[in-house]
């Protein structure tokens, strides 16, 4: 599974951190860095974190790219 975050749209709430950390990370309090490619240990917890996230920047597929959005 893939994951790109429009990172244009993200606000850093931080919800994406809290339920898949093994994924998601905050980066000095604002800026998200992130894994694109999710193993399959992680991919329910990135699921979770996508429809947790409130401004829907989190895609989610087999196999995305940037411009996607």
């Amino acid at each position: 599974m893939q994951i790109v975050v429009d990172l244009t749209r993200c606000q850093g709430y931080a919800q994406c951190v809290f339920l898949a950390p093994e994924v998601f990370t905050l980066h000095d309090q604002e800026a998200l860095l992130y894994h694109p490619a999710v193993p399959e240990v992680q991919r329910e917890r990135a699921r979770q974190a996508a429809a947790a996230c409130p401004v829907q920047a989190i895609l989610l597929g087999e196999e995305v790219s940037p411009g996607a959005r």
